[in-house]
């Protein structure tokens, strides 16, 4: 589930605690191209309003105008699908050969959705049983990969992030990074053993463990990132040793070009990394944008992390003070 979702799930909550019923369709399945991912969510008030979006717009429009009808309000979960002809599809809003299936389910105390909610701010990352004929929710700690399954019995879901990201250090850039991380669905750990440095960070995890230590309990997969941002290399040296070692998909440290040269030697020298390894970290980290401010950098580190995740090399850039008259005017192909 990404944070789109999170929040869809955090408005239902508003709303039944105002007072509202409320519906929430679970994307299942699809057949050719479709807008939004197996698992992504909608959710339609009593009134009709709505939070979140399946296709274009034209399914959002059915189900509210379902929803005003009282023709969404069954006491158990149903399943309803969007576009099986072409001009159905064309008619909903889906791409050409199009098929969306929702299960939609009416919002109840069983639902457990506010539970869901609470786990999902704590980071968790939580595997839902909806039992079809009853809409019972069973909530527990899920593990392993992202999955959506429906049969005639239950719909199994899981939700909160899949991605991870250790940062080392607490200072003020990793406050922002940190932040800016939740909202693109990393579950963020930041590792600090200095007591000066370990503000509260709603949603984030925190240690006080020495890196290296972390690093290895945290066991990184290839869906972690670790980035050390404290500049002292008695503890970012110590994190990036076990983390060039490990299957993280991206290893990165702060520092100038020449900073980092003196990190690789010391890496090889002290540590016993290899070419190998070495060629794996980034620095210095984040995308060449002119960053200046923490919050700046923090979006060019998480823009180069979001490029490694789908598998994008971002070329060097070009200073407009380099290039040509015409790029320089944007004329550009």
């Amino acid at each position: 589930m990404d944070n789109v979702d999170l929040q869809i799930l955090r408005q239902v909550v508003a709303w039944r605690q105002a007072g509202h019923a409320a519906v929430l369709g679970t994307i299942t399945r699809t057949w050719g191209s479709a807008p939004r991912p197996v698992g992504a969510v909608v959710a339609v008030r009593d009134d009709g309003q709505i939070a979140g979006s399946v296709s274009g717009g034209c399914i959002e429009d059915d189900l509210i105008a379902r929803m005003r009808e009282k023709a969404l309000t069954a006491d158990a979960p149903h399943f309803v699908r969007y576009g099986m002809s072409g001009d159905e599809a064309a008619r909903f809003g889906l791409p050409c050969g199009g098929t969306l299936e929702l299960v939609l389910e009416p919002l109840a105390e069983h639902s457990q959705v506010e539970e869901l909610v609470a786990r999902l701010a704590r980071g968790e990352r939580v595997r839902r049983e909806l039992q079809m004929v009853s809409g019972v929710v069973t909530l527990s700690a899920a593990s392993g990969p992202d999955v959506v399954t429906l049969d005639d019995a239950r719909l199994v879901s899981t939700h909160g992030p899949h991605w991870r990201l250790m940062i080392i250090g607490a200072g003020q850039m990793s406050q922002y990074l940190a932040q800016m991380a939740l909202a693109l669905d990393y579950q963020v750990q930041v590792c600090d053993p200095r007591d000066e440095y370990m503000p509260e960070l709603p949603g984030v995890q925190r240690s006080r463990d020495m890196p290296d230590d972390a690093v290895q309990d945290m066991q990184p997969d290839a869906h972690t990132a670790v980035i050390a941002l404290t500049h002292d290399p008695k503890l970012d040296d110590l994190a990036l040793m076990e983390a060039l070692r490990s299957s993280a998909f991206y290893v990165g440290a702060i520092g100038s070009r020449a900073n980092q040269a003196k990190r690789k030697q010391r890496l090889a020298e002290h540590f016993g990394l290899s070419e190998a390894e070495l060629g794996r970290l980034h620095g210095p980290v984040g995308i060449k944008n002119g960053a200046r401010t923490p919050p700046e950098i923090a979006v060019s580190i998480l823009a180069e992390l979001t490029a490694a995740r789908y598998g994008y090399r971002i070329p060097e850039p070009l200073r407009l003070a380099e290039a040509g008259p015409a790029v320089q005017a944007g004329c550009v192909a």
